[in-house]
């Protein structure tokens, strides 16, 4: 068990916001079956973006941003695009790495340039820039689809890792 230990510059009300936050009451907050299993994120992700095209290599969508998606700025949740990332990403490392090999997510690196505003669509580009026998890096872009202008930079590296037979 962790011992709190606190600090004697902050006030008893600051500690309780503090520790509500960190420690959520379970019982003030009831996640529903149907939103806490497994494959939830992945519905989640997956009612926001559409595909637009697939190709060896290259793998491109539509997001739209909806309000359950958005923080409290009104704009794309950082978690969000970091998870929309990974999702396209898989999609687009697949069309080049055979089924046989299981991919692993190795590193996952997102910048955020803009933000995207709730109900912003957005293109969503992912193209595999090196593809080995062991390593396979994607890059994913993030472009509003009215101005082009790029707000989210990703690069995900993949290793790729044979399916072991038992």
């Amino acid at each position: 068990m962790v011992t709190t230990v606190l600090s004697n510059k902050a006030s008893s009300e600051t500690v309780a916001r503090v520790t509500k936050y960190i420690v959520h009451d379970r019982g003030a907050i009831v996640i529903p079956e149907t939103l806490d299993g497994k494959g939830v994120n992945s519905d989640v992700i997956r009612s926001l973006i559409k595909v637009k095209h697939i190709d060896c290599g290259h793998v491109s969508c539509i997001l739209t941003v909806k309000p359950y998606a958005c923080n409290v700025y009104n704009t794309l949740f950082g978690g969000a695009v970091g998870s929309i990332a990974e999702f396209v990403a898989i999609a687009c490392a697949r069309t080049v790495v055979d089924e046989d090999k299981e991919l692993f997510l190795g590193e996952l690196n997102v910048s955020y340039l803009a933000p995207a505003v709730n109900q912003a669509e957005v293109m969503v580009d992912a193209s595999v820039v090196r593809s080995g026998r062991n390593l396979t890096i994607v890059a994913i872009e993030f472009k509003l689809k009215d101005t082009e202008r790029l707000t989210y930079l990703c690069r995900a590296t993949f290793y790729n890792m044979p399916v072991a037979s038992l």
